[in-house]
C-alpha cells in the first residue's frame, strides 16, 4: 500500500470514530483529546458533497473491507507495492537525481573506463532454498519478514543499487551460495 494512501484512509477512519465513539467514563486528558479531534472536523471536512458521502461509506467499513479496498485502488490506479526501508542509494546521493548522475557520466566517459558501483537484481531462487534466501534478504535489507518473503516472491526484482564491486561481488556468492541467482548490472 502506499505511504498517502494508507495515511489518508487511516486519517479519514480515525476522525470518523473520533467524533461518533465516546467511551462512558473518560479522564480530563481523554476529554482533551477528544475536544481536539472535534475541533478539528469543521476545517477538515470536504466541501465537496459527493466526497463527503465517500468518506462517510469508507468510515464504516471493517478492516478487512478497507484492505480490500486499498488493493483494488491500488489496482485500479495502477500503483505499485513500495517496500518500506532497506534499499540503499549510492555514495553520491540518494533519489533518480543522483542515480541520474552517475549515468550521465558514464556516457560521456570513454568505454574503457572500468564500472565500480553495481545495481543488484535477484533473478530467480531455488524452490527448496527460498527459507533461507527469505532469510538472507531480511537481514541484508532490513526489511520485515512478510515483505522480505514478499520481494523474494516477486523475484526477478532489484535488491541494490549503487553497490561497490567488492561488496557486491560478496552478496552474490553468498546468494549463490544458497540458491539464489543474483546479477550485477
Amino acid at each position: 500500500m502506499s505511504a498517502p494512501v494508507s495515511r489518508a484512509l487511516r486519517r479519514c477512519i480515525c476522525n470518523a470514530k473520533s467524533t461518533t465513539y465516546v467511551r462512558p467514563t473518560m479522564g480530563a486528558t481523554q476529554q482533551r483529546i477528544q475536544r481536539r479531534w472535534a475541533s478539528g472536523d469543521a476545517a477538515a471536512a470536504p466541501s465537496n458533497p459527493k466526497i463527503a458521502t465517500i468518506v462517510d461509506q469508507i468510515s464504516q467499513l471493517t478492516l478487512l473491507e478497507t484492505a480490500d479496498l486499498v488493493s483494488t485502488l491500488k489496482t485500479r490506479l495502477n500503483i505499485p507495492d513500495m517496500p518500506m526501508g532497506g534499499f540503499v542509494a549510492g555514495p553520491g546521493g540518494s533519489g533518480p537525481a543522483a542515480a541520474a548522475a552517475p549515468a550521465e557520466e558514464e556516457e560521456a566517459a570513454p568505454a574503457a573506463q572500468e564500472k565500480t558501483l553495481f545495481n543488484l537484481k535477484l533473478e530467480k531462487f531455488d524452490a527448496g532454498a527460498k527459507p533461507k534466501v527469505i532469510k538472507e534478504i531480511k537481514a541484508m535489507l532490513g526489511l520485515s519478514l512478510v515483505d522480505s518473503k514478499k520481494f523474494v516472491e516477486s523475484a526477478p526484482k532489484m535488491m541494490k543499487e549503487g553497490v561497490p564491486k567488492e561488496e557486491a561481488e560478496k552478496i552474490v556468492e553468498t546468494l549463490k551460495t544458497l540458491g539464489a541467482t543474483v546479477v550485477m548490472e
